[in-house]
């Protein structure tokens, strides 16, 4: 009898391929140039918390070419508006404390393992599957962080030429472990406006129908993309190499949550590639505008 994956899958299939970067028309590479030159005049990243600061190390290695990239097509090309959001969300990372949030400060949280990265689909998108049935704590600012830990580490996991994920939230539960309607709206408000051009696709499977009305009141304030990338049905097997799908989505692969193996073996790969990532960074010169091809070792330094 086959004994079932514990731990997260490290690559996709052969034959997963991101799809193709847009071609840049000529406005589009001088309103990035400009972008970029307003970038490297940052001095000081503004806070209303009280973290107002230089700018660090940490948030330039933030700063690479597709993270301009991604603002910029979020904004429709809007430079002012790129740069406001990216102060923004720069500032909310401090606030928040991103890169503080830790695995073992995450640990309780996933216990259960109602949020798992596992696998890839057919464009070589990370699969980060939400189960609110395995919610296992108090509504609290931690589970929020929860998501944000994992929407980071499945940033940790894309290949070269990927930037986005594939989400699904499997719900098929009593209404007692439906998600409050403000945890709902903050987290949907920090993957539209701090993680823009993050999300690939999304399948919101078997919402009891609290989450669909409320779904369909937020829809009108939604950014298109966004919009448009939901799915409240779908045959997973369509998007998801059959021997990377969870078998409780139809597939053919036989997984079992064991956190004591899963939780430290996600964190160590997760680990493995940041510093990976972070030495290229240093090895170019810590240039603003990095290529992340360059960082996740697949093409040269826009220094070079």
């Amino acid at each position: 009898m086959a004994v079932p994956l514990k731990t997260p899958i490290t690559e996709p299939i052969l034959s997963a391929r991101p799809l193709p970067e847009p071609v840049l028309d000529d406005e589009q590479k001088s309103k990035y140039e400009i972008l970029l030159k307003l970038v490297k005049s940052w001095k000081e990243i503004p806070s209303e918390s009280g973290k107002s600061g230089p700018i660090t190390e940490d948030e330039i290695f933030w700063l690479t070419r597709e993270c301009l990239m991604r603002y910029l097509r979020a904004t429709k090309w809007n430079i002012v508006e790129s740069e406001k959001r990216l102060l923004k969300t720069l500032s909310w990372r401090r606030s928040f404390g991103v890169d503080k949030i830790t695995a073992d400060s995450m640990s309780v949280e996933n216990e259960t393992g109602k949020q798992i990265l596992l696998g890839y689909d057919n464009h070589a998108r990370p699969c980060y599957y939400m189960f609110p049935k395995n919610q296992n704590t108090a509504p609290s600012q931690s589970q929020v962080e929860c998501v944000v830990y994992m929407i980071e580490r499945g940033i940790d996991l894309m290949g070269p030429g990927q930037e986005t994920l594939m989400i699904v939230v499997e719900f098929n539960i009593d209404r007692k472990k439906i998600p409050s309607i403000g945890q709902a709206k903050l987290i949907l408000d920090i993957i539209q406006n701090h993680y823009p051009e993050r999300l690939g696709m999304a399948f919101i499977l078997n919402a009891p129908w609290p989450v669909t009305a409320f779904l369909k009141i937020m829809t009108p304030f939604m950014d298109p993309n966004t919009r448009n990338k939901l799915n409240f049905s779908g045959d997973l097997k369509s998007f998801v190499p059959p021997e990377q799908l969870y078998k409780e989505f139809m597939g053919d692969l036989d997984f079992q949550y064991d956190h004591k193996v899963y939780w430290p073996y996600l964190n160590e790969l997760c680990e493995e590639k940041r510093v990976q990532r972070r030495e290229r960074w240093v090895q170019a010169g810590k240039l603003y505008g990095e290529s992340e091809t360059y960082l996740k070792g697949d093409g040269p330094s826009v220094g070079q």
